[in-house]
């Protein structure tokens, strides 16, 4: 938990991501795409990774696939579907600007 905590709070945007999954690819292509660079921990290159992912849950992400994960400001904000509904709604691009994930 506290790894989760730290790599949230030294970053404005974070995906918790797994390299083979394409749902985090298509997230981590939208914040590129929207021009932002997001801090992405790949869950699955760390050997804590097991934990990582049972902390995100705890956090709050506790969807089926808890992953990808994206906190902005420190926030969760949710996995795929809260992000491209956030995206869709015009919101995401406001939040990201905020909190300074624009290159």
């Amino acid at each position: 938990m506290d790894k989760v905590i730290r790599v949230v709070s030294e970053n404005g945007v974070v995906i918790f991501s797994k390299s083979s999954c394409c749902l985090c690819y298509s997230v981590n292509i939208l914040f590129q795409e929207l021009g932002v660079t997001p801090f992405i921990y790949e869950i699955d290159k760390d050997s804590e990774g097991k934990e990582i992912e049972k902390a995100i849950m705890k956090i709050g992400c506790n969807t089926h696939v808890p992953l990808p994960a994206v906190f902005i400001g420190g926030k969760l904000m949710g996995s795929t579907n809260e992000i491209m509904s956030l995206h869709l709604r015009g919101a995401l691009v406001p939040m990201v600007k905020t909190d300074h994930g624009f290159n």
